[in-house]
């Protein structure tokens, strides 16, 4: 989903918890790095070199020993390029995603860099903020799925 402001994200999780039962809401900035990395240390989860056979973004850029790649100038469908370790497609460009978490009293944070953006603006530890009203192509979001713990008899 893009063109999704922060406030509309969140009365999404609210609708989707309400329809299913189960508990949705945006990951927070710390979930959302564990799941981008999907247990690696590196720049992006394949490695510290990017290109855009691997993300979306604006390939008239480069990082690192990376070439010089395509600028789609636009989203691609999630299952462009190759899911992380943990199964998880566009971790890293296409769209910024929302997290949860406050940046300060007008803004919040977004991860993963965008279609539009430098590949460094893609690293999984880069982090980015916007007032929570924005809209535009650049932003969308995922949702984490609360899990209700284990009963003990």
């Amino acid at each position: 989903m893009i063109e999704v402001s922060w406030n509309d994200a969140k009365a999404y999780c609210a609708w989707a918890s309400a329809v299913t039962g189960k508990t949705y809401r945006l990951p927070s900035e710390a979930e959302w790095e564990q799941a981008c990395r999907g247990g690696t240390k590196t720049e992006f989860w394949w490695g510290n070199e990017i290109s855009t056979a691997q993300a979306n973004y604006d390939g008239n850029y480069t990082f690192g020993n990376g070439k010089m790649g395509e600028y789609r100038e636009r989203t691609v469908p999630v299952d462009s390029f190759e899911a992380n370790p943990w199964g998880l497609y566009q971790v890293h460009g296409n769209v910024w995603e929302w997290c949860e978490d406050a940046y300060d009293a007008s803004s919040r944070v977004v991860r993963g860099g965008s279609w539009g953006n430098l590949p460094d603006d893609l690293r999984s530890s880069d982090r980015f903020w916007v007032g929570p009203g924005l809209r535009n192509s650049l932003l969308g979001f995922r949702v984490a799925r609360v899990l209700s713990p284990a009963r003990t008899l």
